[in-house]
């Protein structure tokens, strides 16, 4: 075998070793160099869902989502950020998920819909505007109270991976 033949091969066996070993990931790489800051206020809560601190759950997951997993720094007023996210909790819906042989609700689901849109400060307009639902589930028997903050938390989590999913999409 001629010495190209055997460098060729070990460049393909060593290509072939190694394309299994890249990964992607939407942690900043996407993201405009003159996009530094985003300012994430809170989403009013106009669900009446009776859970008092919706607004801040979905502001602290937002906030996890765009400044603690990317590269952006948190602005503290719209005029000074590059970005800015604003919305609202339109709607908040806990309903029995599966019935068990008693006719009673084994799980419920909980179901929260935020309206949001993202836009550039230098820009007149939104990038995007739209509704997201997140929804989760619990055990109703095993644990009422703590089940349905804990499902709510996931449905709000839910709700900012989608919001950032479509932020970066458009970068």
């Amino acid at each position: 075998m001629s010495l190209n033949k055997s460098k060729i091969l070990v460049a393909l066996f060593l290509f072939a070793g190694f394309s299994g070993c890249v990964t992607y990931s939407f942690t900043g790489t996407s993201i405009p160099s003159d996009v530094n800051n985003i300012y994430i206020p809170f989403f009013p809560d106009r669900s009446q869902s009776g859970l008092g601190d919706l607004s801040d759950r979905l502001n602290r997951a937002l906030i996890n989502r765009f400044v603690n997993q990317s590269r952006l720094s948190l602005s503290n007023d719209e005029t000074s950020a590059d970005a800015f996210v604003e919305g609202a909790i339109q709607g908040y819906i806990n309903r029995p998920f599966s019935i068990g042989g008693d006719q009673q609700a084994n799980f419920n689901e909980v179901q929260i819909t935020v309206n949001a849109s993202f836009q550039y400060t230098k820009d007149d307009e939104p990038l995007w505007t739209k509704s997201f639902t997140g929804s989760a589930t619990y055990d109703v028997i095993a644990n009422p109270v703590d089940g349905e903050i804990e499902a709510a938390s996931d449905a709000l989590q839910q709700i900012s991976n989608n919001m950032f999913n479509d932020a970066v999409s458009s970068w």
